[in-house]
């Protein structure tokens, strides 16, 4: 029998059918269901494409009233949860918030009984997956307020997504334009396609396993820097680089060291980044030093991987922007790549929604290229 070998990181390799939405890469485009998330992250609220995500529609008034109301409810944490989170804050260095996300997530899921979606009904499992969307928010802010010194805060969903996420961060009421930028990011940052974290969730999901699990599963894959710990790491960048004038030699150093540029190329993208493009505006619009640093390196940087990888197309991607913004916003940077998971856990939670409906175990084959078997023991 021939076996047919995957790409390297199953790169093209089709392996799931979705309704949640796609990536055209060549176009510079990505949707949600059917639906531009550009178009979606510029005049509807997270809730409302929330709403889209899980129960596969726009929400007319009445729904998006609803929906919001069962996400606020979500986010009230159990007793004995609130015991053990001073505990959970107090553990791993600053930038561990998601390490200590997934802590605080399993011990969500046992306190609360979440039972496996291998046989539970859909509406089971769609109470579990609002629960941790819920959830999320309130289990990154506070811990961070709590190793600070500060005193944990309440969500304000009365200032929207972007707005209660700063007050719960900051404990002070944004300004309206800090909201709308942050809520823009989370919105159009729900979800992208197959990434790693989002197929991590699927996988777990099709042996069965509750949704906690899928979602533990999903903030380990993105903790890694190559895909939702990007965003901090992008602005240490521009921090090092100082002046425009620096860019090309210091981008030159790292090309010629075999580092990664962080910040540009995308393994979908084949043209500029379309989120990077929607946080750039957000950036332009809020002003100041940063903003205008990040704009002339950016053209700087491009220019130097074109002379130094001619043919790659290497693009701007969101985390450049997307940590600019923050940045401007008064998010700290320990909790970039937190805020990313605040929106993301609503993608993974759709996908999971979706495997759901097949029951079968994602169990793919490996090629063995070792010694040749069985060998005589020694």
């Amino acid at each position: 029998m021939s076996t047919q070998i995957a790409p390297p990181g199953l790169k093209g390799l089709v392996v799931a059918r979705t309704e949640t939405g796609d990536v055209r890469g060549e176009e510079g485009f990505y949707h949600f269901r059917e639906y531009s998330a550009v178009d979606l992250a510029q005049h509807r609220s997270f809730e409302d494409v929330a709403h889209l995500m899980v129960d596969g529609h726009l929400p007319d008034e009445a729904e998006s009233r609803a929906f919001a109301a069962e996400l606020a409810a979500a986010s009230t944490l159990p007793h004995e949860l609130l015991e053990q989170l001073l505990a959970i804050a107090r553990s791993g260095p600053d930038r561990g918030s998601l390490a200590r996300l997934r802590t605080a997530i399993s011990l969500l899921a046992s306190v609360e009984g979440f039972v496996p979606t291998y046989g539970a009904a859909p509406e089971q499992v769609r109470a579990d997956v609002i629960r941790v969307m819920g959830a999320v928010p309130v289990l990154q802010a506070p811990p961070f307020r709590l190793r600070a010194g500060m005193p944990p805060l309440e969500p304000r969903p009365d200032l929207g997504a972007g707005g209660s996420w700063l007050w719960m961060l900051t404990g002070e009421e944004p300004a309206p334009e800090h909201a709308a930028a942050v809520t823009a990011y989370l919105t159009s940052t729900i979800d992208h396609g197959f990434s790693a974290s989002t197929f991590t969730a699927r996988v777990v999901t099709s042996a069965g396993a509750d949704v906690a699990s899928a979602v533990c599963g999903a903030i380990g894959t993105f903790s890694g820097p190559l895909h939702g710990g990007a965003p901090d790491r992008a602005l240490d960048s521009l921090d090092e680089i100082g002046t425009p004038d620096r860019a090309r030699e210091w981008v030159r150093e790292r090309v010629t060291a075999g580092e990664r540029i962080m910040g540009f190329g995308h393994p979908v993208y084949r043209t500029l980044d379309p989120r990077a493009a929607l946080l750039r505006e957000y950036a332009v619009q809020l002003g100041g030093p940063l903003a205008s640093l990040a704009v002339q390196v950016e053209q700087e940087v491009i220019e130097a991987l074109a002379d130094l990888k001619p043919g790659r197309e290497l693009h701007t991607n969101v985390e450049y922007y997307a940590g600019v913004v923050m940045e401007q916003c008064g998010i700290p940077r320990e909790m970039f790549t937190p805020t990313f998971a605040t929106a993301r856990v609503v993608g993974w939670g759709a996908h999971i929604l979706e495997q759901t409906r097949d029951p079968r175990i994602i169990r793919p084959a490996a090629e063995y290229v070792g010694p040749p078997a069985p060998a005589p023991l020694p």
